[in-house]
């Protein structure tokens, strides 16, 4: 029995944010202090065309700070030859409740979605207290099937 050869293809916009909307762990990568690319994971919701999600305090936030500009990746691995994939680039904002307050309450309410206790007295990863936005500029996805 001869093994079926894998079909490679592109993901179309709509199938890539299907992807993005259904999963909710992605890899954030970004130029480090160190002048190093760095990749760390994260939890996210997609929603209204832009990754939101909510962070701590450290390393990231403070090389994004000076260089927002990131690359977020996520995928669906069902096998070594039937998966989807899909990489974000684009424009990393870390929301104020002064500043930005529509937009914070905007991706509060969506993170509260996933994590109802999300920054309230009952929040499991209070130290998780600041909140950012993803804006794509550029939405690429990619898929393998040995079907």
């Amino acid at each position: 029995m001869t093994p079926s050869r894998p079909v490679f293809r592109d993901l179309t916009r709509d199938e890539s944010e299907a992807l993005l909307t259904r999963n909710h762990v992605g890899r954030l990568a970004f130029f480090g202090e160190d002048h190093q690319v760095d990749m760390t994971p994260i939890s996210y919701l997609f929603a209204g065309g832009m990754i939101h999600g909510r962070t701590a305090p450290g390393t990231k936030l403070a090389a994004v700070a000076h260089r927002p500009w990131v690359a977020f990746e996520a995928d669906e691995v069902e096998g070594p030859l039937r998966w989807r994939s899909v990489v974000v680039r684009g424009t990393i904002f870390r929301l104020d409740p002064e500043h930005t307050a529509r937009e914070y309450a905007e991706t509060l309410e969506l993170i509260r979605r996933v994590a109802p206790a999300a920054l309230t007295a009952g929040d499991p990863t209070p130290e998780r207290d600041i909140l950012f936005r993803i804006d794509p500029g550029i939405i690429t996805g990619r898929a393998a099937d040995d079907r």
